[in-house]
């Protein structure tokens, strides 16, 4: 014969201080209950500490259990509610997909719309927590989504709450998967760094209007790349080889992207650069940065000047979904553990064929075919995605001493 048990949730608040689980504890332990169940959290210094235990009847029948937990939590000065059940709670099935969105600020309304279009499609929201309050306020939802009918509403839904409210949204499966992502590929030229290399070079020949015009159209997918990289090539011709080592040392990161690197290696990610610009400029960036893998186009060059062509395979919009592939086969890894983050057309098939594709300040035609998409101009943003924290983050960089954070100036 089985003894019945009840369940009974204890519920701790107010200021946070050492000793508040401890001294409840101890409680517990004399009157042999069994531990279901324990959440805290911590807001500015507010403590909210749940746990649920199960007991016989006899032990919360009389007053001394109530009593008891009661007394020890008022004497280190906070509150507590005690709730009974006859019912012993089923463990929770774990969420379906987590919610990410991102805003600099995330304000209250805009967050409210987030939970109203949630709630409208009986979606339950499980947990959340704050993953970043630097460059940009970050909310994580964990939420349990009833069926794929409702998760293609909900994420058209979204899409449209993130364009109305000017906040990035992502919502992707909450999955062994998305914690399992170990190769990380990006474009270069206004992703991994802030302007295009062929704009810089055309610079030097009176080209650049011309050019990034071409560019642009490319980007938009108005132009096929293999046509507009000849054209825009060609206009180089004539150019001294040096002025590539040069217009390399004029390259700035964008910002975040020095953390996000970092962050990455630390997690044993490999990273690789997929770029439609061109390996001389690139190489001595990607190895400062200890890339792993490098895709770019070759210019030629005779007598030390470049002819205004490329040489051996184009990385093109096919080429760069290819080097994805091969450098996902190189490391090991399948595909649905790989992440490619691009902001142009050429970028498509490379992010249709990742596990995880990130539109980063993209054009629109991207936009639509990427799993996420994030328009604030930090790169490090794309950790957040990746479910890594601010507070991860800046606790690993404290202990090798790269910890800063740089001044943003208000929009």
């Amino acid at each position: 014969m089985t003894t019945s048990r009840v369940s009974v949730l204890i519920t701790v608040t107010g200021v946070d201080q050492p000793g508040v689980t401890s001294a409840l504890f101890e409680v517990l332990s004399r009157h042999k209950v069994e531990l279901l169940n324990v959440e805290q959290v911590v807001i500015r210094g507010r403590l909210t500490l749940g746990v649920l235990v199960s007991c016989s009847p006899e032990t919360t029948d009389g007053p001394q259990f109530w009593q008891e937990v009661q007394d020890a939590i008022h004497r280190v000065g906070l509150d507590v509610t005690i709730e009974r059940s006859d019912e012993l709670p089923v463990m929770r099935q774990p969420s379906t997909h987590t919610i990410v969105v991102l805003g600099r600020p995330i304000t209250a309304e805009a967050f409210g719309v987030v939970a109203r279009e949630v709630a409208a499609r009986g979606v339950n929201i499980d947990f959340i927590r704050g993953v970043s309050d630097y460059p940009v306020t970050g909310l994580e939802l964990r939420v349990s989504v009833p069926s794929a009918d409702v998760y293609e509403q909900l994420q058209a839904a979204l899409a449209q709450v993130a364009v109305d409210e000017r906040v990035d949204i992502a919502i992707e499966d909450y999955s062994l998967s998305r914690r399992a992502k170990r190769l990380i590929v990006f474009d270069v030229d206004s992703t991994l760094i802030q302007g295009e290399v062929i704009e810089m070079l055309a610079d030097r020949v009176g080209a650049h209007a011309a050019v990034a015009e071409i560019t642009e159209a490319a980007m938009r997918g108005e132009l096929d790349f293999a046509e507009s990289l000849s054209r825009r090539v060609a206009t180089l011709a004539g150019l001294p080889a040096e002025v590539l080592e040069e217009v390399g040392e004029q390259i700035e990161l964008t910002p975040g992207a020095r953390t996000t690197l970092r962050t990455l290696r630390r997690l044993g990610f490999y990273c690789g650069i997929v770029s439609g610009g061109f390996r001389q400029v690139i190489e001595p960036l990607a190895h400062e940065l200890e890339m792993d893998f490098v895709a770019a186009n070759q210019l030629e060059i005779v007598d030390g000047r470049l002819t205004g062509r490329v040489i051996g395979p184009i990385i093109d919009r096919p080429g760069k979904a290819k080097a994805l592939r091969d450098f996902a086969e190189q490391a090991g890894v399948p595909m649905e553990q790989t992440v490619a983050v691009g902001d142009g057309a050429n970028d498509i098939d490379m992010l249709a064929a990742a596990g995880l594709g990130v539109a980063f300040n993209a054009k629109p035609a991207l936009r639509e075919v990427a799993d996420a998409s994030l328009s604030h101009p930090y790169l490090d943003t794309v950790l957040f995605i990746l479910g890594i924290t601010r507070g991860e983050i800046e606790a690993a960089d404290s202990i090798d001493g790269t910890l800063r954070r740089v001044e943003i100036p208000d929009d």
